[in-house]
């Protein structure tokens, strides 16, 4: 007891250090401690927060050789430390900390001791900040989603990091281009001027690895900023700067896979921390083995236990302590940035009963939270079956995930702007597409692409014509769901190949200092594209301050002779849109229509601001369409 005291006194300093007694100790026995640096101990968290729901929290500790030693709480007041666990390596321990709901904020001195070795560390508990947080995305924001490495250079003394392992070469497609936040934050006055209301950056994360690296998906390490992009508290910076602005952010979540160089990969805390192969083994990408009553299990093993890529080691969710590791991770990037939603990616890859408990974690803490998981899949069944409350998945588990990307009306749009009308595919397919929303608890959670970072660009498969580019950003802009717009559609971006990464993913013109045009800036647009920019531009805004195109109800017809028409509508305003998917111009007889159109004798185009008096028949050129308001 009195040793213990003692190393407690030398370490805190404490002003009276006195015996159980009440004598002062004295000084001779100091030479017994011998206090070394805690300098290479890493500590994941690194802090938290009173008054969390998560108050529970799992550090996971990182040194060598920690596991032999004992660890001791110093005086802290509302914290209690429930217990420490040794992982399978001798450089790893688990320290499971209770925060009470009275505790007050502190540093709370957590003392390691060997035989008369000690070393000591503190960890913060901060009271929460009342910044915005957790705001939620819904329908009435519209997204654009950036890559940070090609949107814009903000900080070029950023681009390449000594002892970092890939170095920035903007003239090769797959290296990193030198994007950053800064970057992003000095173009917020253009982002905002289009009118989007949320930002979605591709992971902003460390991801050490030696090549490509700047795309964000193998992480190195979970509670950095790559420095390539800036700080930690320039993230948190731009998130406020966005808040001020009234804009959200999302950010990019990878639970599925680590990046090979991830610093667990050099010393596993323990063997079954990542799914383990005899020989190297890619996952299958067959999401349907999770639902296929006929599916086997070494399909369903390989599918979700399979490496994504021989870079990115696959997670065993299964692990309780990686699973509380990922839980609390994202927990702390929500009440250290104040992200407002969470992008999920290879959702489907990960373990389905952990994503269940991840997604139930989180909204716990933060009930407005917004979510949305990528389900690259085929067919309404497979991607709904991993949406919230969806009764089909009930038996194996429930999601709690609000909303998916819509791959499957993305794939409706882009075929019924290139292959026309058609009984199978075509105009058809959005229409079959939209009959099968019953199978959503909520649609409107959806989010909803015409393109994205992984895909073709959508100027480039509608083959650069700007008519049926229209369409599909009309459709996109007055749709159920949450739209969201990839960087520079607005500009006529192309990107062709299948895949070819570096067209995808080229660099805003302008964003770079040695930019010789700036596509920021309408002079420096061509007319062609300065058309494109004014036409997204003006349905964002008519988007924003029309509710029917928000939270409004949906009616669709049946498609006929290369026409698709829908109304979004509401107690104050109806809107009727009409694509005319042929590459014949057309005469929309507007008769079947009535149950929706009665009442109404004029209209208003949205994008021109045309009147139209008379409404019982609608002339529409090939691959057109219309955007109406509708008018008694």
């Amino acid at each position: 007891m009195h040793y213990r005291l003692l190393l407690f006194c030398l370490i805190f300093s404490l002003p009276a250090c006195k015996d159980y007694m009440g004598n002062p100790y004295k000084t001779a026995l100091s030479p017994r401690v011998v206090p070394v640096s805690n300098s290479d101990l890493r500590m994941e968290p690194a802090l938290w927060w009173t008054g969390m729901q998560h108050n529970e929290v799992e550090i996971l500790a990182q040194r060598e050789d920690l596991a032999s030693y004992t660890l001791e709480l110093g005086a802290a007041k509302g914290i209690k430390l429930l217990k420490v666990e040794k992982g399978d390596s001798p450089n790893y321990l688990f320290i499971t900390l209770q925060i009470s709901e009275k505790a007050l904020q502190q540093k709370v001195p957590l003392v390691f001791s060997k035989g008369t070795q000690i070393f000591t560390a503190e960890f913060p508990v901060y009271a929460r900040n009342t910044m915005p947080k957790a705001q939620g995305i819904n329908s009435r924001d519209v997204v654009y989603m950036l890559m940070p490495d090609r949107f814009a250079n903000g900080d070029t003394s950023n681009d390449s990091i000594a002892g970092m392992l890939e170095k920035a070469n903007r003239m090769d497609g797959e290296s990193r281009h030198g994007g950053d936040l800064a970057g992003v934050r000095q173009h917020l006055d253009y982002l905002q001027d289009l009118g989007v209301t949320a930002l979605w950056l591709n992971p902003e994360l460390e991801n050490d690895q030696p090549a490509a690296s700047y795309h964000g998906y193998a992480v190195t390490n979970h509670y950095r900023v790559d420095r390539r992009f800036g700080t930690n508290e320039q993230y948190r910076e731009l998130v406020s700067e966005c808040h001020r602005r009234g804009m959200k952010m999302i950010r990019d979540v990878v639970t599925n896979h680590i990046g090979s160089n991830h610093y667990w990969m050099k010393d596993l805390p323990t063997k079954d921390w990542v799914n383990q192969w005899p020989t190297y083994t890619n996952t299958s990408f067959r999401a349907p083995t999770i639902l296929d009553p006929y599916a086997s299990e070494y399909d369903k093993k390989r599918f979700s236990d399979g490496w994504f890529d021989v870079e990115m080691p696959d997670l065993n969710q299964r692990n309780p302590h990686v699973a509380k590791y990922l839980i609390q991770q994202a927990i702390w990037w929500i009440e250290y940035a104040g992200l407002d939603g969470f992008r999920i990616d290879t959702y489907t890859y990960s373990d389905q009963d952990f994503m269940s408990k991840w997604c139930a974690a989180v909204r716990k803490e933060y009930p407005n939270i917004g979510m949305f998981g990528e389900i690259w899949e085929q067919g309404v069944v497979v991607q709904g079956f991993f949406a919230d409350n969806q009764p089909m998945a009930r038996a194996q588990f429930d999601s709690n995930l609000p909303g998916v990307i819509d791959f499957q009306l993305c794939f409706a749009i882009q075929e019924a702007l290139t292959k026309g009308p058609g009984w199978q595919d075509g105009d058809a397919r959005i229409y079959y597409t939209l009959a099968q929303d019953y199978f959503y608890e909520d649609p409107s959670k959806n989010l909803i692409i015409l393109d994205n970072h992984d895909m073709k660009r959508f100027y480039s498969v509608v083959d650069e014509q700007i008519d049926k580019y229209k369409s599909g950003l009309a459709f996109l802009l007055t749709m159920r769901g949450i739209p969201q717009i990839y960087y520079a559609t607005e500009i006529l971006s192309t990107g062709t190949g299948v895949p070819s990464w570096a067209t995808y993913r080229k660099d805003f013109p302008g964003g770079w200092p040695s930019d010789t045009i700036n596509k920021f800036t309408a002079a420096g647009r061509t007319p062609l594209e300065n058309e494109a920019f004014n036409y997204v531009r003006t349905l964002i805004r008519y988007r924003q301050a029309t509710p029917a195109l928000q939270t409004g109800k949906l009616m669709q017809f049946a498609p006929f002779d290369g026409l698709y028409t829908y109304f979004r509508y509401d107690q104050q305003k109806t809107v009727m849109v009409v694509l005319n998917t042929s590459n014949k111009d057309k005469v929309l007889e507007t008769a079947r229509f009535a149950e929706r159109m009665n009442g109404f004798t004029r209209a208003k185009n949205v994008v021109t601001g045309e009147n139209i008096n008379d409404l019982s028949r609608l002339n529409l050129g090939k691959n057109a369409c219309l955007v109406l308001e509708l008018k008694g």
